[in-house]
């Protein structure tokens, strides 16, 4: 059964910048669409960004489109999450998740969270 463990979260001041990963086992990581998600304090959880299964398609919310970067290496089963500019807004726990496609909804499989903090 595939399983994801995400990496990487920490304390960064604004304007700085992390890398995330998100390794997976189980399965061959191209076989899975991979979506990044976060959830701030007190807040719905909300998609981030998202790689299609083949990687020919990458989506981003408008409130990160510009400062974060998907990608995927999947010789080492890993998707990234590069975030660049970040803001005290960005403060969240981050999630990846594997499913058929990118909808939340088909997601299936979660990781158990990276805890991102932005602040001075």
């Amino acid at each position: 059964q595939l399983q994801l463990v995400e990496s990487g979260g920490g304390l960064v001041q604004p304007g700085g910048s992390l890398r995330l990963s998100c390794a997976a086992s189980g399965y061959t990581l191209g076989y899975y669409a991979i979506g990044w998600f976060r959830q701030a304090p007190g807040k719905e959880r909300e998609g981030v960004s998202c790689i299609s299964k083949t990687g020919s398609s990458t989506n981003y919310s408008d409130s990160v489109k510009g400062r974060f970067t998907i990608s995927s290496d999947n010789d080492k089963y890993t998707v990234y999450l590069q975030m660049n500019s970040l803001k005290p807004e960005d403060t969240a726990v981050y999630y990846c998740a594997a499913g058929s496609s990118c909808d939340y909804h088909d997601m299936d499989y979660w990781g158990k969270g990276t805890l991102v903090t932005v602040s001075s």
